[in-house]
């Protein structure tokens, strides 16, 4: 990246071919919709080149990528007026209706159904918190970076984010 803001331009397609999937991953994870998932994608390799000055290169990238990342979602459902609503027939579409030839792997099905139903649920705060954390794999002192909060406020949402979540997924389970 530092090469990038020095005006090197080439280096930015390695950066996208490294990264890509990653927030690719990330943006498919909030909205489960891989058009515009692509789409919010190139949106952030605009705003790297575009804001390219703006990294002094004393932290980690990979932050300062999450960061705009974040910034372009949230600018995404600003302009669109996208509300974040409960979706099951979306999940359904999205697992899709697998022939499964032992009751292990049926139940397995299940369960991630159910997951991803209840993931849908989440408010983007807490979604976004949960994937950072059990998906991404960042740290919480990371994720304290991109959210402007201290780590042990990061626990705390992690922690509340997977209540959410269990209490979200009962519900499911019980509906079914």
């Amino acid at each position: 990246m530092l090469n990038v803001r020095d005006g090197k331009l080439d280096h930015l397609g390695l950066l996208f071919e490294r990264y890509k999937k990653i927030l690719f991953g990330f943006f498919y994870n909030l909205s489960g919709d891989p058009n515009l998932s692509e789409d919010l994608v190139q949106s952030v390799f605009e705003r790297i080149l575009k804001y390219r000055q703006g990294f002094k290169g004393d932290g980690e990238f990979k932050l300062w990528m999450f960061h705009i990342a974040r910034n372009v979602n949230i600018d995404h459902y600003r302009k669109t007026n996208k509300l974040q609503k409960e979706d099951i027939e979306h999940w359904r579409e999205r697992i899709g209706d697998k022939v499964c030839n032992s009751e292990e792997a049926m139940g397995k099905a299940e369960e991630l159904k159910i997951l991803q139903m209840a993931i849908a649920r989440l408010d983007m705060e807490k979604r976004e918190v949960i994937i950072f954390s059990k998906i991404d794999g960042l740290k919480y002192k990371q994720i304290g970076e991109l959210l402007n909060c201290s780590e042990g406020a990061v626990k705390v949402k992690v922690f509340r984010a997977m209540q959410t979540l269990k209490a979200e997924y009962l519900k499911i389970e019980k509906a079914i």
